[in-house]
């Protein structure tokens, strides 16, 4: 369809002195326990890379090549190199690092969190309303539970090859392989518990450590988990400071609010703040502006001068404090990822030069000089599992040594520096044409103006259905005139089509089939033809034989609203045409494929709340028996804490969102975070069971509006400053073409600092099965 190369240049890395203040431990003297002794293994490195020593005679080279490409592969992919290195061990870390391992694995995680929607409470059910909602399918004992123990057996045997590979050693010095082991141990301890009690416990302590599993699975995700928690303790004085502005004004509320002998004047008293919890409450909530301006109404209708407490507290509190909390949350955050990006920039320079080590061992005529032969990098590259593109591209950087046969430490590590290139797309040559008209057509459907032509009338397509949809929002859809739609949308599809072959016509199949906007466009033409065709066939022409209430499978207007849903979605096709909105598209599209840590980190804590929230809150809010006739009865008569009042949970009728199984507890958690009326729940849930309740909320509040939105949205700019910066100077031509590559490692790439040559040599020296020797 269309090849890659890659943007030429080199890379931006920025050089600096890593050993020098900054960086690991290693050091003259550190680090060697992990050293053995000359003749623990058939290989003996010298720390200087001068001697190498090799027993043995092919079966010894082919390893060697077998391990620079291990080598490498963990390079690509950030791994660490500390792992077994003998043969049998390589094909196991190998095959355990596929794609269809990893992508086997990912699947047994994805069934073990989705468990939660099928178990009891089960959320099997179309709605979440308890007031007209169907009794859920509940499984049967042991089904759910069946497919549970498949899956931990296949941790299990994810933790065993894992514990393998590193070595007894390193799985020590593991904290998240140990918990691994503890998670496991605990699942399946509770899971036998579950079975022999049929099913009937009321809490499964597993639910709540199911999320270790996506943790573990991700380097990014542990990294992104141990910054927040490093983050923490330096957020911890705006917080207090904070928590003590919320108490100060609390008290100050308090007793500018007291209850007094006039009872026209206690309406704020009564409403907010009657006593501490309350007082508290109202004014948090009036920190995520939710309940503004209704908390201060009561007391501003009576005197102007009151409204100077609330707006200094939001001023104070949301513009300032918040913001401020907002600001030293995506500093220091950014600061310790900053630090976990280096660690894995270093991974991937340790990698390329274990590699690089490895080769020089790969023939004995060279043991006196620090070389590989270009040949063996040449096989090396033709083994290693990485995208096409980089693979031509260090191939085509190693060819250049091909005259001088060897290629030193330098000019190895530098053919890598491809990794951290842009790939630029290289569309197919336009086809050739004998005839001079031909060649004339070509030209002109080829412009650049005919794609401005195409996104203008995909405007007009638009702004047609607009008015219609505007001149009929009134009439129902059997008084709508369809037919006249329908042949306007007609007109428009077969310009379409026209569009579309005209540019198969200059381009070729293969060149059209190259831009992507093209597949967009042609994939929802065909799609559009197909409808029409389809339309004209169930509604025969002319107008005087169309019946409106003739139809088979769907009536007209059905289909004619398929047809305009479509357009409309075609008319995305202006995005790539318009810089900015190509770069902002473009943005998002990386966050989705490349921050997935990220957003794996929300799905953690989404799961874990939920789970809590069903143990602590399942069933607590039930609707009052024959809601529809609430109107003619009294609430006194009905229950104690069910209220009418305005803005509460029951006159919003928030019924639907409740924590009665774990899909309608992920919808609420999703409502909370949003903080619009946040605290119609927090007040309903407070009154149906105790005001502790409020601490979950609040909880939540603080750590997925506050803390993780807050990350999100700095993660946001980051990526698009990164882009944006990339591509200001590019026209609309060059952002179509160029891939970027966007990672979090690349999006930091320009503060970090690359390791020394002694600190290579120095963690080298410590890999705990390539054993070193001065």
């Amino acid at each position: 369809m269309e090849t890659d190369k890659l943007l030429t240049g080199t890379a931006n890395g920025a050089s600096g002195d890593y050993g020098s203040g900054s960086g690991t431990d290693c050091g003259s003297g550190s680090g060697t326990d992990h050293g053995g002794g000359p003749g623990s293994r058939r290989m003996s490195y010298s720390v200087a890379g001068e001697l190498c020593s090799v027993e043995g005679g092919t079966e010894d080279e082919d390893l060697y090549i077998q391990q620079a490409v291990v080598f490498i592969e963990d390079a690509i992919q950030y791994r660490s190199i500390n792992h077994r290195v003998d043969a049998s061990s390589l094909r196991l870390y190998r095959w355990y690092y596929s794609r269809i391992c990893q992508w086997f694995l990912g699947l047994t995680i994805a069934v073990v969190l989705l468990l939660a929607f099928v178990e009891r409470p089960s959320s099997l059910s179309i709605s979440s309303d308890p007031r007209h909602r169907s009794p859920p399918w509940e499984p049967p004992c042991g089904l759910t539970e069946s497919f549970e123990m498949l899956c931990l057996i296949i941790f299990s045997l994810d933790l065993a090859v894992k514990s393998y590979l590193i070595g007894w050693e390193e799985f020590r010095k593991s904290k998240w392989l140990i918990a691994y082991t503890v998670v496991i141990s605990v699942s399946i301890i509770d899971w036998m518990l579950s079975v022999s009690m049929v099913c009937d416990e009321k809490l499964r302590v597993r639910r709540l450590l199911r999320p270790f599993f996506l943790l573990q699975n991700s380097s990014l995700m542990k990294k992104t988990l141990k910054c927040i928690k490093r983050t923490l303790p330096e957020i911890a004085s705006v917080i207090l400071l904070l928590a003590l502005h919320l108490c100060l004004f609390t008290m100050i509320g308090m007793l500018l609010f007291a209850k007094t002998e006039d009872p026209k004047k206690n309406e704020e008293w009564r409403l907010h703040f009657r006593d501490m919890p309350s007082s508290l409450t109202s004014l948090l909530v009036l920190l995520t502006t939710a309940n503004n301006p209704d908390v201060m109404i009561p007391a501003y209708s009576l005197n102007r001068a009151y409204s100077i407490f609330f707006v200094a507290f939001s001023v104070i509190g949301t513009y300032c404090l918040m913001n401020l909390l907002t600001a030293i949350i995506y500093n220091q955050f950014r600061g310790y990822l900053l630090m976990s990006v280096q660690t894995s920039i270093i991974r991937r320079r340790l990698g390329i030069r274990a590699a690089f080590h490895v080769l020089t061992c790969q023939g004995a005529q060279q043991a006196a000089e620090e070389r590989v032969r270009v040949d063996a990098v040449l096989l090396v590259m033709s083994r290693v599992q990485m995208k096409s593109y980089y693979r031509a591209a260090i191939t085509k950087e190693t060819r250049q040594y091909a005259d001088l046969g060897y290629m030193d430490r330098e000019q190895f590590s530098k053919i890598f520096d491809e990794l951290d290139k842009d790939r630029i797309k290289e569309h197919p040559p336009l086809p050739q044409y004998n005839s001079p008209v031909l060649q004339r057509l070509q030209v002109v459907f080829s412009h650049y103006y005919l794609t401005i032509l195409g996104n203008a009338v995909a405007l007009a397509n638009v702004i047609c259905i607009s008015t219609f949809l505007v001149l009929n929002s009134e009439k129902s859809t059997t008084k709508r005139d369809n037919f006249l739609m329908e042949i306007i949308n007609l007109c428009f599809i077969l310009y379409y089509l026209f569009e579309m072959c005209v540019k198969i016509f200059a381009f070729g199949w293969r060149g059209y089939l190259s831009y992507r906007n093209n597949i967009f466009d042609g994939f929802l033409t065909i799609l559009l033809l197909i409808l029409q065709i389809t339309i004209y066939i169930t509604y025969r022409l002319p107008y005087s034989h169309w019946d409106p209430s003739s139809h088979s499978v769907m009536s007209l207007w059905e289909m004619i609203r398929l047809v305009n849903m479509l357009i409309v979605f075609r008319f995305l096709r202006i995005i790539p045409d318009i810089k900015l909105m190509a770069l902002v598209a473009s943005t998002l599209l990386d966050l989705v494929k490349n921050l997935r840590a990220f957003a794996g980190i929300l799905v953690v804590v989404y799961y874990v709340f939920a789970v809590f929230g069903i143990w602590l809150f399942e069933g607590a809010i039930k609707p009052p028996p024959e809601m529809s006739v609430l109107s003619n009865t009294t609430m006194e008569n009905i229950t104690s804490n069910f209220s009418m009042e305005c803005g509460t949970y029951e006159q919003l009728a928030y019924w639907p969102n409740n924590f009665d199984d774990f899909a309608a507890s992920i919808i609420l958690l999703y409502d909370v975070m949003i903080v619009n009326n946040w605290q119609a729940f927090m007040e309903a849930y407070s009154r149906y069971t105790t005001d502790w309740s409020k601490i979950y909320f609040v909880c939540w509040w603080l750590t997925s509006s506050v803390m993780w939105v807050n990350l999100f949205v700095a993660l946001i700019l980051e990526n698009f400053i990164y882009r944006w910066d990339r591509s200001h100077s590019c026209s609309v031509t060059d952002v179509e073409r160029i891939r970027y590559e966007t990672s979090v490692q690349l999006m930091f790439k320009e503060q970090i600092q690359e390791p020394t040559e002694e600190e290579l040599l120095c963690q080298l020296h410590q890999h705990p099965h390539l054993h070193l020797h001065g």
